[in-house]
């Protein structure tokens, strides 16, 4: 009798431990659904596009005559609501678009189309965003937030069908940078300098068009409808135009831009720096079909990297140079109501 009392005994901690296991076992597979969901709700916001609003929207601080903390917490703020415009934006739509990315052999891997974020829970995650991005604006004065409110209104005409529509669908995503440039300018309560605006202009429209080229070459207009108002010849036509007048307003920017007393601005040396990083992304894209992914054409390929660790070299001295000099600034020609 003892002897099995004593067997049930040391049964026991056996049975405790298996059910400790199985426990473990079975909140595992749920541990690592709710991790894999986290990481698929980041991964809708894009957060490999990010460097477009990072780059864009505190670009008029290079030319600013002064920065206050004021003013850089308001270029910040700016920041971190295209961010989340941009968020909200990209979830639209792929709730929208997921029936025709199932088609896509680089799309259907994306959360909503694949079937790992439902879509109840993906328009859930895009009112938390909108809310979030209402609480961040609704003290900002009209005239400070009519660009993230525009970028969102121009968005929704874009995810309703005018995606479809060739030529102006890359003008609508063009115009998307121009609003986060503005947006920049308006938070330091500067004007808006013409040619920059340009410049980003058809800059953005290159590597849109870009985006285009490779989407000719690697898939049917069945996915994008718009690809049926484009050519190969047409889109390397449009990229030689935009690419020439990318060059030729930021010439004319550095030009018209205020000068420091002693010299020229050291800036005007990114001249040529541009213009080879604009001849590289034509090469990338014309040579060896690249531009697919704009973000990761520009900052995967080693010269254009070194192009803008050159070009943040000399804002830099720019700079230096300018706060040495007291900050006296001398304005180029302006255009009366716009910009100096």
């Amino acid at each position: 009798m003892q002897a099995e009392t004593t067997a049930v005994d040391s049964a026991l901690p056996d049975l405790a431990t298996n059910d400790r296991s199985a426990g473990t076992t079975a909140t595992a597979p749920s541990a690592r659904r709710a991790r894999d969901l986290v990481v698929d709700l980041g991964t809708l916001l894009r957060p490999g596009q990010w460097p477009k609003t990072l780059l864009v929207v505190p670009l008029p601080l290079i030319g600013a005559a002064g920065w206050t903390l004021a003013g850089v917490g308001r270029v910040v703020a700016a920041v971190v609501a295209f961010l989340i415009a941009s968020g909200l934006v990209y979830v639209v739509n792929d709730i929208t678009d997921r029936h025709r990315d199932r088609q896509h052999p680089g799309k259907r891997g994306r959360p909503i189309a694949s079937g790992r974020v439902p879509v109840g829970l993906a328009w859930a995650y895009a009112v938390v965003l909108a809310a979030v991005l209402a609480a961040l604006i609704a003290g900002w004065p009209l005239d400070r937030s009519w660009p993230v409110l525009l970028y969102l209104a121009l968005n929704l005409a874009y995810s309703r069908g005018l995606k479809h529509v060739p030529l102006l669908d890359v003008f609508i995503v063009s115009t998307g940078f121009l609003l986060r440039l503005a947006a920049g300018y308006v938070a330091l309560g500067d004007l808006v300098s013409r040619w920059l605006l340009v410049a980003v202009l058809a800059l953005c429209l290159m590597l849109s068009l870009g985006k285009r080229r490779s989407e000719l070459l690697t898939t049917s207009a069945a996915h994008r409808p718009a690809l049926a108002g484009y050519s190969v010849s047409f889109v390397d036509q449009l990229l030689l135009l935009n690419a020439a007048l990318t060059f030729m307003s930021y010439a004319l920017y550095l030009a018209e831009a205020p000068q420091e007393h002693g010299g020229v601005r050291i800036m005007l040396l990114s001249l040529p720096i541009a213009l080879f990083a604009l001849c590289r992304y034509l090469q990338a894209v014309l040579m060896h079909r690249g531009g697919a992914d704009p973000v990761r054409t520009l900052f995967r390929d080693r010269a254009l990297v070194a192009c803008f660790l050159l070009w943040a070299v000399l804002i830099a001295a720019d700079l230096w140079q300018l706060h040495l000099s007291g900050g006296h600034l001398v304005a180029g020609p302006a255009w009366p109501g716009w910009s100096r």
